[in-house]
């Protein structure tokens, strides 16, 4: 027999650590290659990870809640066969933070040599906070003296993620530490957060905790607003021509493709060929430098069936066709529902569409996915009379409308880049050519 280690995998380019969520066996069971043995949540995306070999799970090293750094050990699965094998690495004494840093490039080494997430012993205290401990105590205003009276369950009394919820739940029975130990919180650990307001319940109300994702997206919408000053300008669009065109092609389309024809892809199109006419809203802003993105990729939200939001990117969605588009559209919202999607198809977007219309909303004022500077949200299709021009005259006409609503960070794009860039978007989309072939 011999043993080898399983480590936390490469689950994403950004992705430096996942926290285990939940182990799917127990030490004792037999696993089969490429089963799935734990569940990992990174700050992308929540995943199952699949055991790189079979045999028997025999020792758990991290517990549920911890932080854990990508290509550490995470468990010893015992498998047949001698000690020398090659199926997997042997058993050695790893200090997995170094060893990602020489392997790392340049930016990433200075990332994680700076992350609190693998280097930060809290002063005063001498204890260790995942970051996960340190956003919930954020969250829940719980001071760095008070956090270091928080009894830890996890290895070498470390605080954990259950610990947390825990000392939350029943915190207005604690008593908080005394003064003395209270020790100099670092700006980069702590920041100042609002007061919470103080919510009436009455004896008829349902409390529902929100889930982890919930509390992400409430997050980072919160710190887009902070981040960025958002305008927002809107444009209808005549999109008379994509409709009649879908309606003749949706049959063959499906027949062909085996798939659905919606109308996102047409969206995505029409955003990536304005982006090319007006690449300064395809930028991010770094303190007071704009970093000018060279791929266009788009991000599409999808609503999940737990009511939250997800953005998976098409990455260089310029170089696809509308078939292309389509397929990659479907492919990606079907996984998305399934929480099948990779980390990696959750970052490096550089713009974001949201179509609001498939919740029959004519318009919206959507939030920016930061580091972005802008976001679209496309409205309902609606019919519509009209004055059309011809050559005999001014006519009323029956046309497909829609509106575009476009937000976008007023500290690098003004008014009027913000709206002409819209006003392309809704010029491209009339101009669909009704003789286009799939």
């Amino acid at each position: 027999m011999a043993t080898v280690e399983m480590l936390m995998p490469k689950m994403g380019e950004s992705i430096i650590e996942g926290t285990i969520l939940t182990w799917l066996k127990k030490e004792g069971d037999t696993i089969e290659q490429d089963e799935s043995v734990l569940e990992v949540a990174t700050d992308k995306v929540d995943t199952e990870v699949p055991a790189i070999h079979g045999g028997v799970l025999k020792k758990i090293l991290a517990k549920e809640g911890e932080v854990v750094a990508v290509g550490a050990p995470i468990a010893l699965i015992e498998t047949e066969g001698s000690e020398n094998t090659s199926s997997g690495p042997s058993i050695t004494k790893t200090e997995p933070k170094e060893e990602l840093i020489a392997a790392a490039p340049a930016q990433t080494q200075t990332i994680l040599a700076s992350s609190p997430s693998t280097s930060i012993s809290n002063e005063g205290d001498g204890r260790f906070y995942s970051p996960l401990v340190q956003s919930i105590a954020k969250e829940e205003n719980i001071s760095k003296a008070e956090l270091a009276g928080i009894p830890g369950t996890g290895k070498d009394g470390r605080v954990t993620k259950q610990d947390m919820l825990n000392y939350v739940k029943n915190r207005g029975s604690q008593t908080h530490v005394s003064s003395t130990q209270t020790a100099p919180t670092p700006a980069s650990i702590f920041t100042t957060s609002p007061s919470r307001v103080e919510v009436s319940i009455s004896a008829h109300d349902e409390i529902i905790e929100m889930d982890r994702m919930r509390k992400m997206i409430s997050q980072r919408m919160v710190d887009s607003k902070r981040i960025s000053p958002h305008v927002t300008s809107f444009v209808e669009a005549d999109v008379t021509n994509i409709v009649l065109w879908r309606n003749k092609m949706k049959d063959s389309f499906k027949k062909k493709e085996g798939e659905a024809l919606t109308f996102t892809p047409f969206f995505i199109e029409a955003v990536a060929k304005a982006i090319k006419d007006f690449p300064m809203i395809n930028i991010s802003v770094d303190g007071d430098k704009i970093i000018k993105k060279k791929d266009i990729n788009i991000g599409v939200a999808v609503a999940l069936p737990t009511g939250n939001l997800i953005v998976p990117v098409i990455k260089n969605a310029d170089q696809l066709n509308l078939t292309g588009l389509s397929k990659k559209v479907n492919d990606l919202a079907n996984r998305a529902r399934n929480n099948k999607l990779s980390p990696d198809e959750l970052s490096g977007g550089t713009y974001t569409l949201s179509n609001v219309g498939s919740f029959g909303n004519v318009m919206g004022t959507p939030i920016i996915m930061q580091p972005q500077v802008a976001i679209l949200a496309v409205g309902a299709i609606q019919k519509k009379p009209a004055v059309v021009e011809t050559p005999t005259g001014d006519v009323i006409a029956i046309r497909h409308k829609m509106f575009l609503s476009h937000s976008y960070d007023h500290r690098v794009v003004d008014g009027s880049l913000g709206g002409m860039f819209v006003r392309r978007v809704a010029d491209y989309l009339e101009a669909f050519d009704l003789e286009s072939e799939i």
